[in-house]
């Protein structure tokens, strides 16, 4: 099976979102703690491996299109967190490996979509 780069990126950052969980569930902050764990850990790698199993090109923009808006959402989470330090807490890493999720999630969608505009013409 090919590697895939996106799918092993997202898979590592669902293992430092569970890990900030904890940290969040520790300090008894429940209602972020859960946003970032549905989006973070769960939506964004769950639709990229939907994706590369994907039936068709469209369906594969679609799910990495989710991914992507997942990425997105978890991204505004940490920087309210970080922003608001209603937790004080260092989400510099977090945040920095959030926002390449979203560069590469948007740059996979972009070019897919492109690569398709230029084959129908």
């Amino acid at each position: 099976m090919k590697k895939s780069i996106i799918k092993d990126k997202s898979f590592a950052f669902s293992l430092t979102v569970i890990e900030l969980y904890k940290l969040l569930q520790s300090k008894k902050e429940f209602v972020i703690s859960k946003q970032i764990l549905r989006s973070g850990r769960t939506s964004i790698g769950a639709n990229i491996n939907e994706a590369l199993a994907a039936e068709s090109r469209a369906d594969f923009v679609h799910k990495m299109a989710i991914s992507s808006k997942e990425a997105r959402e978890t991204l505004y989470w940490l920087e309210l967190l970080e922003k608001s330090q209603f937790i004080v807490y260092d989400y510099t890493k977090y945040i920095a490996d959030c926002t390449e999720l979203v560069k590469i999630l948007t740059s996979i969608v972009k070019t897919t979509k492109n690569s398709k505009l230029k084959t129908n013409n």
